[in-house]
């Protein structure tokens, strides 16, 4: 199960393990509350790794709760390589905000990990790829060097949260890029691989 963005009533005030059986991992790809997060990690008693979106200063004192930090890692889960990016495009550094200059350095000091581990499957990021399902805003514009990650590396999924439709932003949320899908989550997502 991938969060994001928006705690959605079933994983919270609703919440029914009815619903998610079979739930065997979970990710946040950012801006959700950390007593949310905990609360989701608590019920699944699954692990759960999460990226930092633009909102999630409040996460520096955040203790985890059996949620482990995915940035600038790339992470094996039963053979799922999984690379955390953190934050969105630099829009005045009030969040967890970088340049294009800079998350592409962040993107090149990966190299060697990605390297080591023999490629990846999946990249969890908060922003999106540019051009896809991002906004015209500075702030929900996406990274040219996530297309150029897509196309260096041919993960099988980008997962990101960030650009969604509460702010007018297109409703699709599953697009292709090359070989790689790229899924906006903006609530939750059951994805099964």
């Amino acid at each position: 199960m991938i969060v994001s963005d928006y705690a959605h009533p079933r994983l919270y005030e609703r919440f029914n393990m009815e619903w998610f059986l079979g739930t065997d991992l979970i990710l946040s790809a950012g801006d959700l509350d950390p007593d949310v997060l905990s609360f989701i990690v608590s019920m699944f008693n699954k692990p759960c790794y999460y990226v930092r979106g633009n909102h999630d200063k409040r996460y520096e004192k955040y203790d985890g709760l059996g949620s482990i930090d995915a940035n600038q890692r790339v992470i094996d889960v039963n053979g799922l390589k999984i690379l955390g990016i953190e934050g969105c495009m630099w829009y005045g550094g009030r969040g967890v905000e970088y340049t294009e200059k800079q998350m592409r350095r962040n993107i090149s000091r990966l190299r060697f990990q990605i390297w080591r581990r023999g490629g990846i499957d999946m990249v969890l990021t908060h922003a999106p790829p540019k051009g896809v399902h991002d906004g015209k805003d500075l702030c929900h514009t996406g990274y040219e060097c996530f297309l150029k990650l897509i196309e260096k590396y041919n993960p099988k999924y980008f997962i990101h949260g960030h650009s969604h439709h509460t702010y007018g932003y297109r409703e699709d949320t599953v697009s292709q890029v090359h070989d790689t899908t790229v899924i906006n989550i903006y609530g939750y997502h059951i994805l099964e691989i």
